[in-house]
């Protein structure tokens, strides 16, 4: 599996839980909206690219809002 593949709906919850922890105008936020809208690699990879940009804890926070 590619590691850019990442499901479109996935993203999307990133994107909202993203939009709590820093705010919905945070470009990582907005890079994920629309990587989550459009699903183009080229949208995905920003996305991820700006994700691991974040500090751990922030990264970490979004990604245990999201855990089901």
């Amino acid at each position: 599996m590619d590691e850019t593949a990442i499901d479109r709906a996935a993203m999307g919850r990133l994107a909202n839980a993203l939009a709590f922890i820093c705010g919905a105008a945070h470009a990582t936020t907005l890079a994920l909206k629309a990587a989550a809208e459009s699903g183009t690699d080229k949208d995905i990879k920003a996305a991820r690219a700006l994700f691991l940009k974040l500090k751990p804890g922030d990264r970490r926070a979004a990604l245990a809002m999201i855990q089901d």
